[in-house]
């Protein structure tokens, strides 16, 4: 399936909302009205980034290469580091803390910065 274009288009879209829909749980953080409902979009987020690597493997069953590579080393990284998290590494360490946070959130950043690379990239040479 994943020779089809068609089904690379929707797979990535599907992928590509995935990752945008996964940011909602900074806006229950950072927005006031929103921050009643950061708990459950903390259990949310962790869930679906459990299952993150199941998409990104619908989507693209080669590491690919260049950007895609890098975009595929960071987004394993960055699932792993999620993983880990303090909840299963019971510590309460707040240096640990906002070191994981920090790491987290900048593997976050550049993942989507490659894909919207990558998706103009797709749109522009097609």
């Amino acid at each position: 399936m994943q020779q089809e274009e068609i089904y690379k288009r929707w797979s990535g879209l599907g992928l590509a909302l995935f990752i945008v829909i996964q940011w909602l749980l900074t806006f229950s953080r950072i927005i006031n009205k929103l921050k009643k409902y950061s708990f459950k979009v903390t259990n949310l987020h962790k869930w679906f980034g459990a299952l993150s690597p199941l998409l990104f493997y619908m989507h693209s069953m080669s590491f690919g290469y260049g950007y895609l590579m890098l975009l595929t080393y960071i987004f394993i990284i960055n699932n792993f580091i999620g993983y880990f998290n303090l909840d299963v590494i019971k510590s309460t360490n707040e240096v640990l803390f906002k070191g994981w946070m920090i790491t987290h959130v900048a593997f976050s950043m550049v993942i989507t910065l490659l894909m919207v690379f990558h998706i103009s990239m797709v749109f522009y040479y097609k």
